[in-house]
C-alpha cells in the first residue's frame, strides 16, 4: 500500500470510528460513566463557581455511581481550566463548570482567545444565575451606592474595587458605574473569589463586585456591608438592599450565571444523559436548601436552550463591554 493510499485509509478509519461514537446509542449511554469523571472549576476553592460545583458533586456522583472529582485548576482568568476541557477527549469523562466571563464576556473583550466558547463545547445545562453583591469594607463611609459615588468622587482613583478577573461580571459593572456615574475607582483583578474577598474582609481593597456566595457569611458577620444588588430585582437573601437600578442608574443590570459545558463532539446520548442527572439534582431539596441563601437562582435548562441563551448573552455582553470602556489589564 502507497504512503498517499495509508493515510486516505487511515483518515478514512478515524472518520468511520468519530461517526461511531456520535451514534452511540441510549442504551450505551446509560452504561456511562464506568470510572470516575472529572469536574474541572477553573477558579481557586472559595469562590460562587467552586460552591456551586461542589454542592452538585457529591449528588451527581450517588446519580451516577461514579466519583465526580472537583477539579480546581486557576489562572489566566479562567482561561486555564476552560483550555484544559477544551483539549479534553470527547468521552463525557471531562466536564467543566464554565461562567458568564470566560463564556460569554471575554470574546467582546479580547482579540485573541485559547479556545472558542461556542464551537469548543457542547452545552449541557445551565446549572444557575446570581446577581452580585457590591459589598464595602466597614472602614468605606458608604452606606449605599450614591454614598460611594460621592465618595470616590472626592478622590479620583482612591477608591479600590476588587473583581474575581478581568472581563468578570464585577469588573464590567464596576466599569460601566464608572463612566454612567462620572467616578474613578481602581479596578484590581483577583484570580476568583476567594482571595479578592479575603482581601476586602481584611481591608486591603475597599469595594467588592461579589457573588452571593462568598460575601454572604462576611455580610452576616458585619465584617462586610452590603450596599447594592446588581439584578433586576431585590434579591430574597438580601431583600433590604436596593439594586442598583434603584438607586439612580435603570440601565446597570449584571446577573452571572454558570453551566456545565462537555468538549464539542461529545455523544449526544451522554450529553442527554448528563443533562437529565444534573437536572434531577438541582431539584432535590437539601441543593435547593444550601443554594437559595446564598443567592443562586436554580435554572436547569436543556442543552439547546442553555446553547441558545449563549449565544444571546454573548451579543448582549458585547454590547456592556463596548459601553463601559472596559480594557483588558
Amino acid at each position: 500500500m502507497s504512503r498517499s493510499s495509508f493515510i486516505v485509509h487511515h483518515s478514512s478509519l478515524v472518520l468511520l470510528c468519530a461517526a461511531l461514537t456520535a451514534a452511540l446509542s441510549p442504551a450505551q449511554a446509560q452504561q456511562y460513566p464506568t470510572r470516575p469523571v472529572r469536574f474541572v472549576v477553573p477558579f481557586p476553592p472559595g469562590g460562587s463557581v467552586d460552591t456551586l460545583a461542589r454542592t452538585i458533586g457529591p449528588r451527581l456522583t450517588d446519580a451516577l455511581g461514579q466519583q465526580i472529582v472537583v477539579d480546581n485548576r486557576p489562572g489566566g482568568n479562567g482561561d486555564i481550566g476552560m483550555l484544559v476541557v477544551a483539549k479534553a477527549p470527547a468521552d463525557g469523562y471531562t466536564l467543566v463548570l464554565g461562567y458568564i466571563a470566560n463564556i460569554a464576556i471575554a470574546p467582546s473583550l479580547y482579540p485573541k482567545m485559547p479556545y472558542d466558547p461556542v464551537k469548543d463545547y457542547a452545552p449541557v445545562t445551565q446549572v444557575a444565575t446570581s446577581p452580585n453583591v457590591l459589598t464595602a469594607h466597614p472602614s468605606v463611609r458608604a452606606k449605599n451606592l450614591q454614598e460611594l459615588i460621592a465618595l470616590a468622587k472626592t478622590k479620583p482613583g482612591a477608591v479600590n474595587f476588587a473583581s474575581t478577573g478581568v472581563a468578570s461580571v464585577g469588573h464590567l459593572t464596576g466599569e460601566l458605574l464608572n463612566n454612567l456615574a462620572g467616578m474613578k475607582m481602581t479596578h484590581v483583578p483577583y484570580k476568583g473569589g476567594g482571595q479578592a474577598v479575603i482581601d476586602l474582609v481584611g481591608g486591603h481593597v475597599q469595594v467588592m463586585f461579589s457573588g452571593f456566595s462568598a460575601a454572604m457569611p462576611h455580610i452576616k458577620s458585619g465584617k462586610a456591608r452590603a450596599l447594592a444588588v446588581t439584578g433586576a430585582a431585590r434579591s430574597p437573601a438580601l431583600p433590604g438592599v436596593p439594586t442598583i437600578a434603584e438607586q439612580g442608574f435603570p440601565g446597570v443590570e449584571a446577573t452571572a450565571w454558570y453551566g456545565v459545558l462537555a468538549p464539542a463532539g461529545t455523544p449526544k446520548p451522554v450529553v442527554a444523559r448528563l443533562h437529565g442527572e444534573i437536572a434531577k439534582v438541582l431539584k432535590l431539596p437539601d441543593v435547593g436548601q444550601r443554594l437559595d441563601p446564598l443567592g443562586f437562582e436554580i435554572v436547569g435548562s436543556t442543552p439547546e436552550q442553555f446553547g441558545a441563551y449563549i449565544r444571546t448573552e454573548t451579543r448582549k455582553w458585547e454590547k456592556v463591554v463596548k459601553a463601559s470602556g472596559a480594557k483588558p489589564d
